[in-house]
């Protein structure tokens, strides 16, 4: 990192910190500690309100808050954010409504000529091939929103076969295959569960008192509040490599791989109203996975493929 750089962000760190010391600048900064005593000097000749407070628990204060300059990127950092943005072209709702074109044009105009040249070359050299998005979602800034502010939310949710009303506290929202999927603690059931967003037709801020503290959860580490229920059914099925790079695209937290004789399994649960879902799921994985158990998923799975030979 060029020094004019690092100091930069060193204005910005000691600016939040307030308080700091040699070896706070040397870990953020991976610099030794005479880099960070010349840095400290350099800070003090351009204006930085520094005092040293010497002894045992000694340091270096800021006197007050400056005024920071603008925020400056790389180049390397202009090509980081450029491709960020083109990850988001594939989908038409986004959490708080921005216009990604709007955005894209005024990131444009804010380069230097030589880096929007180096953008549409860029332009010319690489292609984004996304998954479009299947279906609007059209309450995604109140999911995150209430994920934020811990609130629960009364929605409606329309599935294939019926229509429900739920109490929900929303942990995070992610996007998958062209979908919006909301996490959340289903307040009703007093239960995790995965909601698809665009099947969320209504909602509405309740005054519940939330059921779970989400200061520990968060999209990472949502899925360890699944349980299954009592009438959750067990299964297993036998994999290949092609299953298994399937199932790392795509799974969900009832089920896990597990290695057996060097053989690799999934094992889990479905609930006796997924059987529709883990039918599908279980298809998508063509020739790549065998059941092992139960019996009746074998012969679901069956029908499945009869009924596929009959609409042909």
């Amino acid at each position: 990192m060029k020094k004019s750089e690092r100091l930069n962000q060193m204005l910005r760190f000691i600016n939040q910190k307030q308080q700091f010391t040699l070896q706070d600048l040397m870990q953020e900064f991976h610099i030794s500690k005479r880099t960070a005593l010349r840095d400290i000097s350099s800070l003090e000749e351009i204006g930085a309100p520094i005092y040293a407070e010497y002894g045992r628990y000694g340091g270096y204060h800021l006197l007050n808050q400056m005024t920071l300059p603008p925020i400056s990127f790389n180049s390397q950092e202009i090509y980081a954010l450029y491709f960020a943005m083109q990850a988001l072209r594939s989908f038409s709702n986004l959490p708080f409504q921005v216009s990604l074109h709007s955005i894209h044009e005024k990131f444009i105009n804010a380069l230097a000529e030589k880096q929007r040249q180096h953008i549409e070359r860029i332009q010319d050299r690489v292609t984004f091939r996304h998954t479009e998005q299947i279906k609007e979602s059209a309450h995604l800034e109140t999911l995150l929103l209430a994920a934020i502010k811990n609130e629960v939310l009364k929605v409606s949710y329309q599935t294939m076969h019926q229509k429900s009303t739920r109490s929900i506290q929303p942990i995070a929202i992610y996007a998958m295959k062209g979908y919006w999927y909301c996490q959340a603690y289903d307040v009703t059931k007093k239960a995790y569960r995965v909601f698809r967003c665009d099947r969320i037709t209504t909602v509405e801020i309740t005054n519940i008192e939330p059921l779970i503290d989400l200061k520990e959860i968060n999209v990472h580490n949502a899925h360890s509040l699944w349980k299954p229920s009592e009438k959750a059914i067990q299964f297993k099925c036998l994999i290949n490599q092609d299953g298994v790079e399937h199932f790392q695209q795509q799974h969900f937290p009832s089920m896990k791989l597990i290695t057996e004789s060097e053989s690799t399994y999934i094992v889990g649960s479905y609930e006796p109203t997924e059987l529709e879902f883990i039918v599908n799921y279980i298809a998508s994985f063509g020739k790549s996975i065998k059941i092992v158990e139960p019996n009746i998923l074998r012969e679901l799975l069956r029908k499945y493929y009869i009924d596929l030979l009959d609409n042909l």
